[in-house]
């Protein structure tokens, strides 16, 4: 039997697999310090407890994630069958020293590995002239997970009035 919406078993789903091992930029939404919704793309890795994402230590999301660390994150794939993971969770932040380990492998999976390692060089420069040098990690805890596959699981909106 297949877990239920909402359950974070779901993420040992084949379809939650396939679209957090893609190359597809999830979406992370969150409140930013002025109380309005901000969604941002960004690149992340599921670690088995939790998704990872790496920032500069100046962006002004942590300053958002500090204040209320509620967020909402979606990867979704780009062709029909849609394919889309949507999780809710809580978000933690550890400063890092220099460029945090997983920004390389993200680099690399994102961008291809020559062109994620040129990429890595280049942005541990930048990250070393910040007024505060280093980087964040956005551990992000999920605690609501539901997937739509537009085959045999559509938004439950809409599910009611399909056929078959």
């Amino acid at each position: 039997m297949s877990a239920k919406r909402g359950s974070v078993a779901l993420l040992e789903d084949p379809v939650a697999t396939e679209l957090m091992q893609s190359d597809i930029p999830a979406r992370l939404a969150y409140l930013g310090r002025d109380g309005l919704p901000r969604v941002v793309p960004v690149w992340s890795e599921w670690n088995g407890t939790e998704f990872v994402m790496v920032s500069p230590s100046t962006s002004a999301k942590l300053k958002s994630l500090a204040k209320n660390p509620k967020v909402a994150l979606t990867i979704d794939s780009t062709r029909f069958p849609w394919h889309v993971l949507l999780v809710r969770g809580v978000a933690r932040i550890e400063t890092v020293e220099g460029l945090a380990p997983e920004f390389r492998s993200l680099a690399c999976r994102y961008m291809g590995e020559e062109a994620g390692r040129g990429f890595c060089e280049m942005y541990a420069g930048v990250v070393s002239r910040m007024p505060e040098p280093g980087s964040a990690r956005i551990k992000v805890t999920p605690q609501w997970v539901s997937i739509n596959d537009f085959e045999t699981r559509f938004p439950p909106q809409i599910a009611p009035y399909l056929v078959g």
